[in-house]
């Protein structure tokens, strides 16, 4: 497994394995009709990769037998009672390699970029109801720090539950 900075060409890539995650993860806890409609080609123009700076988010993709089949986002806290900290701002794997290792490793990947940003402590936002995520995260060792926040998909309001943990 090989793990690089994402690059622009990565796009369509990172779209595509983000739309297929959400597909199912998030059945059951979003719309069908919303997650059916997911297209990649409408998700890969959100992604600016390549740029660089202490303020950017930075994204890692993971590479098995030559393709993308995850990635992490990583970067300052968007939260305004974690300043100082760092935060995970997604980590998906496609649906096909689940199991395989590839989300371990952008986890610890995700760690050491935040370590090596100067952050001692990160968060992560787990949409209420994703049982896999919340294990996955658990294992890693980020516990809910008992912040919610409600976010609408769709039109559908769901919840979003706040984990933390310790880098150093």
């Amino acid at each position: 497994m090989l793990l690089r900075p994402a690059e622009p060409a990565d796009d369509a890539a990172v779209a595509r394995v983000h739309v297929r995650s959400w597909q199912i993860a998030y059945r059951g806890l979003l719309p069908d009709a919303y997650l059916d409609a997911l297209q990649p080609e409408d998700r890969a123009p959100h992604y600016q990769f390549g740029e660089r700076g202490p303020d950017r988010p930075l994204t890692t993709v993971a590479i098995e037998r030559g393709e993308i089949c995850g990635f992490a986002t990583t970067g300052p806290s968007r939260d305004g009672d974690r300043a100082d900290s760092g935060e995970l701002y997604a980590l998906y794997v496609d649906p096909s390699s689940w199991g395989l290792g590839a989300g371990r490793a952008l986890i610890g990947g995700a760690r050491e970029q935040l370590i090596s940003a100067g952050f001692k402590e990160a968060h992560l936002w787990v949409l209420d109801g994703n049982a896999r995520a919340e294990r996955f995260y658990r294992r890693d060792g980020w516990v809910p720090d008992g912040l919610r926040r409600p976010e609408e998909h769709w039109g559908v309001v769901v919840h979003e539950l706040r984990y933390r943990r310790a880098l150093a």
